[in-house]
């Protein structure tokens, strides 16, 4: 199914306390660029939630946030910072005796001075990464589910278009079948004025017509652009995805042979024509852009 890069998808969680809660958005983008903030407590788990969303979404801008409350004790450890307190501890005791002042340490106002105390969850990290996942997961399948509705509509849309510029091909094909034809009588008539007889010498005007018919040309043309349609509109229905930088490819070999047309052909209806599909082609250039 045709996916857009544009999304929004949330998730929230809630177990014996803890509460996570993930919001993801996408916009367009070349290529893969993801954004990931956790809140320190468990930022320990984000090489998991990238490689998580990357095993879903394969192009596009995407910012992950990740939110979480904890008002249990479960997963939590405190850790003292030992060499840290006693550097606290020596430094205030030198200064107690340049200033005089009594000595009174307590251990309970070292635990304040920062860092020496740390509340860390990296112990239990297979159960906050379990309870995160459900959010994740949750926040993931809306955001797919947003992705898959517009991508529908886009859907809609190219095929709208591409059937537009199919139509259009095909009066480019019916105006290049009497090309030579309309130029012949053209080569004669101008023939006759030049030079003023009615005798006109049928092998060089045999050869003129060949060497027309050869420059002017564009069946080729013709034929390679029906092929890129057809392949573009099974790409389209194949129901497979990604398929944004393959349709952007497609389309650039369709707009290099109605340029081709343009220059070959010698014809004012050709050369409408020619401008309406460049802008069509264009019109579905940069709507392809929005998918994945």
């Amino acid at each position: 199914m045709i996916k857009s890069m544009t999304g929004f998808g949330r998730g929230k969680y809630e177990n014996e306390g803890r509460e996570y809660v993930v919001e993801i958005k996408s916009v367009n983008h070349k290529y893969s660029d993801i954004s990931i903030k956790l809140p320190r407590s468990i930022s320990f788990l984000e090489e998991k939630v990238r490689k998580e969303v990357l095993s879903k979404i394969s192009r596009g801008k995407i910012d992950v946030f990740v939110t979480m409350n904890d008002f249990s004790e479960k997963g939590k450890s405190i850790k003292i910072n030992k060499d840290i307190a006693k550097i606290y501890i020596k430094q205030l005791k030198e200064l107690a005796q340049e200033t005089g002042i009594k000595d009174t340490i307590a251990v309970t106002e070292i635990s304040k001075f920062p860092e020496v105390l740390n509340i860390t969850n990296e112990e239990n990290e297979d159960l906050y990464w379990e309870e995160l996942s459900v959010a994740l997961k949750e926040s993931l399948d809306n955001f797919i589910l947003m992705r898959e509705s517009e991508g529908n509509k886009i859907k809609k849309d190219l095929i709208g278009r591409i059937e537009s510029i199919k139509s259009k091909v095909s009066e480019v094909c019916e105006f290049s079948s009497g090309l030579v034809e309309e130029y012949v009588v053209k080569l004669e008539q101008r023939v006759k004025e030049l030079m003023k007889t009615d005798v006109i010498d049928e092998n060089r005007l045999a050869q003129e017509i060949v060497i027309f018919s050869d420059k002017s040309s564009i069946q080729e043309e013709l034929t390679r652009l029906n092929s890129h349609i057809s392949q573009f509109v099974g790409l389209i229905e194949s129901g497979s995805s990604p398929i944004g930088k393959k349709c952007d490819f497609i389309i650039q070999e369709m707009n290099r042979e109605v340029n081709t047309i343009g220059s070959k052909a010698n014809s004012m209806d050709i050369s409408k024509c020619v401008i309406e599909l460049k802008t069509q082609i264009e019109d579905v250039r940069e709507q392809i852009q929005n998918i994945e």
